[in-house]
């Protein structure tokens, strides 16, 4: 009688148990969900800034890659038949773009992180010398974003104590202390990605004279549209209006150079 009554009880405890697992099994799904973020594609992780930056230098340097220096073969090309001086022309191009992208984005870049680097010292020693003001500033930027005074005060204060300096950024700068651009990744990233673009038209160049320039103009407008397609996907913004935006100005500018070449070999011929 006492092993049935015990047996009983253990099986009334294991129920128990059971039940209790599939009451808190939708809180842990609610919870992994919540630790995976409900969007997986969306950028919720940090180094989002270097992400994007690298993006952008990358593409950025493709396209004037390819752009560039198919406008410049082309359009020597359209003023001479001479293997010789359309492929010094576009070496030089190649060349002397891949320099200047890199140091351009070097430049630009290290002006954006010396001014970030500049304001995170500023809110730190802004930190150091009137906590309590900067207390006060935090929870009224979020009573500005909607929260009650309450609320906003115990979310500034939570933060404030979990880590102030990356709390105040946030909130007052929108910036990441560990997620702060980096101006080499920018000029590698532009350096490479505009030698890679330039490879195409210097190689559909060197085709025979009656192919090279309309072969060159379908390859780099092709190439055109899938590096537009490309950052646009990356991006999550419309693809075809992207490829519709590099496509038309490279198709300009091969237009124009071809003209121009033509023009000039032609009163050079004259």
């Amino acid at each position: 009688m006492g092993d049935t009554g015990s047996d009983d009880l253990t099986a009334s405890g294991a129920a128990a148990d059971r039940a209790a697992a599939d009451r808190a099994a939708p809180d842990r799904a609610a919870a992994d969900e919540a630790a995976s973020g409900p969007h997986p594609d969306e950028p919720h992780r940090g180094g989002l800034a270097q992400r994007l930056n690298w993006l952008r230098a990358g593409v950025l340097g493709a396209n004037d890659g390819i752009v560039s220096v198919a406008a410049v073969v082309v359009g020597v090309a359209g003023a001479t038949a001479s293997v010789a001086a359309i492929v010094t022309a576009g070496l030089a191009a190649l060349v002397g773009g891949a320099i200047s992208m890199a140091l351009g984005e070097y430049v630009s870049v290290s002006s954006q992180r010396d001014s970030e680097r500049s304001l995170i010292a500023k809110e730190r020693r802004e930190l150091a010398e009137m906590p309590e003001e900067e207390l006060d500033e935090l929870t009224g930027l979020y009573e500005q974003r909607g929260l009650t005074p309450a609320t906003a005060r115990q979310v500034a204060v939570e933060l404030t104590a979990h880590d102030a300096l990356a709390a105040h950024l946030l909130a007052e700068l929108g910036i990441d202390q560990d997620d702060v651009v980096s101006p080499w990744h920018a000029a590698l990233a532009s350096a490479v990605a505009f030698t890679c673009g330039a490879v195409l038209p210097m190689l559909t160049i060197l085709l025979p004279a009656a192919f090279r320039i309309p072969v060159t103009f379908v390859a780099v407008l092709v190439a055109l549209a899938v590096t537009g397609y490309v950052a646009a996907w990356i991006g999550g913004s419309s693809r075809g209006r992207a490829m519709v935006r590099v496509v038309v100005g490279g198709a300009l500018a091969l237009a124009a150079t071809f003209i121009v070449g033509s023009l000039l070999g032609t009163t050079v011929a004259g």
